[in-house]
């Protein structure tokens, strides 16, 4: 039962049982015993979520309830007798069927009728007649019984649907596994035949001009130096893509966006993503783009953890092409204080050692953690060039 849906029928048995409790004398004509009675009844009735797991003793809780009931309200020398105690064991009967499987609700059901219909023993006209208690307990357990079926199927139907959802789950990881697993050989055999032929194509070149330098006046040095620098460059290029695209791939802006397709296909947490001036196109190193991912995990980690809304604002920007920031954000409640644990002093020192600062604070009711790195434009890293020789 959910907490909304228990204070829910808290208030409901509240108003009934006060207003059987006032009927026909009013408060002044309740006796102290009657007042310790509806103490201990309501006492029972905030222990039955306690022992949830425990059916055994639900059943006695539920039983002992109405044994309350019938004590508190035994025929009270009135020419008509109360019609909300009916209500009351009704209520009762309900949430043994609810809480309770099919052999303990049975039995807390026929204590529950037993306390009903032994007040008509007296037989002196302040209590219900047999035929009408007989008629009301009859349907009371034909309807019972039907609502306790639903349950029952509705329960089993949420049991496969838990069921079936781990096992989505499952396939989804093994997909995503087995979907990493085959881009990883894939880039490792691209690597291979980069390697293979391009490598040693350019190799072989940079044995002829070296060759061709030799060879050449000395005019034309200066130019075939020139054109084995950037055949050099290139081989160094080549090299470091190989060796890139044969690594684990951690970081990025695409490995950012599998990190959020799962953490919301999995975890139900909802996130907005924004990428601003040309982050896309930022050139991080794999040392930047490692940290950058690291941070942004831990962060959405620590808001599943720790946040109140599951629910996170992630940007990235690149400032002039010359800085690139990320910053992670979700709603925290007013006043919230935080200390820097291991995990965000580790984050920190992970985005410095990479070349970053990054920057946590709690801010207008959003807790804040922004990191920026510096970044190389295009015609820095090809500078240089034209002095090979």
């Amino acid at each position: 039962m959910y907490r909304y849906t228990f204070w829910l029928c808290f208030l409901l048995l509240a108003g009934l049982w006060g207003f059987a409790l006032l009927q026909p004398q009013g408060v002044v004509g309740i006796s102290p015993v009657r007042w310790f009675g509806s103490a201990l009844f309501f006492a029972l009735y905030f222990l039955l979520p306690l022992f949830r797991s425990r059916a055994a003793i639900q059943a006695i809780l539920l039983s002992s309830s109405s044994l309350v009931i019938m004590a508190v309200f035994w025929p009270l020398h009135t020419d008509t007798p109360n019609h909300l105690i009916l209500l009351l064991f009704a209520y009762l009967a309900g949430e043994a069927v609810y809480r309770l499987p099919g052999r303990h609700a049975l039995i807390s059901g026929a204590v529950i009728g037993i306390c009903a219909v032994l007040p008509a023993l007296e037989e002196n006209g302040e209590y219900f007649s047999f035929p009408f208690l007989f008629f009301y307990l009859a349907m009371l357990g034909l309807a019972l019984s039907i609502f306790h079926r639903i349950h029952q199927e509705l329960e089993a139907v949420a049991v496969r649907y838990d069921a079936l959802l781990r096992e989505y789950r499952g396939l989804k990881r093994r997909a995503v596994s087995d979907e990493k697993l085959a881009r990883q050989q894939e880039r490792t055999q691209i690597g291979r035949e980069i390697h293979d032929s391009v490598g040693h194509k350019l190799t072989n070149l940079l044995m002829q001009l070296e060759v061709a330098r030799m060879e050449a006046e000395e005019a034309q040095k200066k130019r075939i130096g020139l054109l084995k620098g950037l055949a050099q460059e290139s081989l160094d290029e080549t090299r470091t893509a190989v060796k890139a695209l044969s690594q684990e791939e951690i970081g990025g802006i695409p490995a950012m966006i599998r990190l959020i397709r799962k953490l919301e296909a999995e975890k139900f947490i909802r996130i907005q993503f924004a990428v601003k001036n040309r982050a896309f196109s930022a050139r991080l190193t794999p040392e930047q783009a490692a940290a950058m991912y690291r941070a942004v995990q831990e962060s959405l980690t620590n808001v599943m953890r720790h946040g109140s809304n599951r629910e996170a604002s992630i940007t990235f920007e690149s400032a002039g092409e010359r800085i690139f920031r990320f910053e992670v954000s979700n709603p925290i409640p007013s006043g919230y204080r935080f200390e820097e644990g291991y995990g965000l002093t580790s984050m920190k020192e992970r985005v410095q050692q990479a070349g970053g600062s990054l920057e946590i604070l709690a801010y207008n009711c959003l807790f804040i953690i922004r990191g920026t790195f510096p970044l190389q434009k295009k015609e820095d890293t090809a500078s240089g060039s034209d002095s090979i020789s």
